[in-house]
């Protein structure tokens, strides 16, 4: 564990856990000679294992060393990998650092006479293999340089080496993200005992694709809310109540008349009056309607004879 007297085991503990989440500490199964002093023991597989306290210590020194230099601008972070392109840019957005993002124009250090020519306080490199052009020059211009390496990854004319894994996305993030917090802290910006408030998914590479596919996928579904109306909610007062439903007549909603009721209750119940007509056991009428002629009960009439011809 790194030995840093200002940084509390609480905040290391916690660094560390997002190193080994983001494989920060896998290398390569190739091993330069100035890496072999960062390296902890190598895999049966023949991947090699940086130890992540060195790490951490080098991190800290590369901050400090950083904060040294009066013009923020004057740290050029360089990147010529697509993985480390969006770090550099956040880290330079945060810290205002100088990006450059894609292909390094040979001269920029060293030609006067280039549009593009700067002269920075120190350079800090993503990967020293991929972005051998800027260390060969910084070289020539006395410019000290800060670079992240893997264990394959050629140490000529780096003058940090912060032992990494400058292969995966999620590693390249998290260093720049740790480097701009840690700048930031020194610098006196952030609280050492809060948390930064930026996520470290801001550091990582995103997928062209990916971006272009999620972008749809919003703009379908901010069409979809937009297509779905809403159907308006009716105030139900006594306005619309009394137009929706009309005036029912009060002799609707009133019983009919009842008898009155005699005040004894002993007496007998008056026997209602039954019709004669509309009693069950009254006897029926007989029907006396002749039956209709030539019913089916009536003889057939005679068959007509047939001619003297015949067939």
């Amino acid at each position: 564990m790194s030995t840093i007297p200002y940084i509390s085991e609480e905040q290391k503990k916690r660094d560390f856990q997002m190193m080994l989440a983001c494989s920060t500490h896998l290398g390569t199964k190739n091993l330069d000679f100035q890496i072999t002093r960062y390296v902890w023991k190598r895999k049966p597989d023949g991947i090699h294992i940086i130890n992540l306290g060195k790490t951490y210590e080098k991190l800290m020194l590369a901050a400090r060393v950083i904060v040294a230099i009066e013009n923020p601008a004057d740290v050029c972070v360089i990147s010529a990998r697509p993985y480390g392109q969006r770090s550099i840019l956040k880290y330079a957005q945060y810290t205002g650092a100088t990006p450059i993002a894609g292909r390094y124009t040979p001269g920029m250090f060293t030609n006067q006479i280039t549009k593009k020519f700067m002269e920075p306080r120190i350079l800090v490199v993503t990967d020293p293999r991929t972005d051998h052009q800027p260390i060969a020059e910084a070289a020539y211009m006395n410019i000290p340089v800060i670079a992240f390496c893997d264990t394959d990854s050629p140490c000529k004319h780096v003058d940090i080496a912060i032992p990494a894994n400058n292969k995966g996305k999620q590693s390249i993030g998290l260093m720049y993200w740790m480097l701009a917090r840690e700048v930031l802290r020194l610098r006196g910006t952030i609280s050492r005992q809060a948390e930064w408030e930026v996520m470290v998914d801001l550091f990582f590479y995103r997928d062209p694709e990916e971006v272009e596919r999620e972008e749809k996928e919003a703009a379908t579904l901010r069409e979809a809310a937009a297509n779905e109306v809403a159907a308006p909610i009716q105030q139900w007062d006594e306005a619309t109540m009394g137009a929706a439903m009309p005036a029912v007549g009060a002799e609707q909603w009133v019983d009919a008349p009842t008898q009155p009721v005699a005040d004894n209750w002993s007496a007998p119940a008056p026997i209602p009056v039954v019709d004669a007509a509309d009693s069950w056991d009254a006897p029926t009428a007989p029907n006396l309607q002749q039956p209709a002629a030539g019913g089916w009960d009536a003889p057939a009439p005679p068959m007509p004879q047939q001619g003297q011809g015949g067939w």
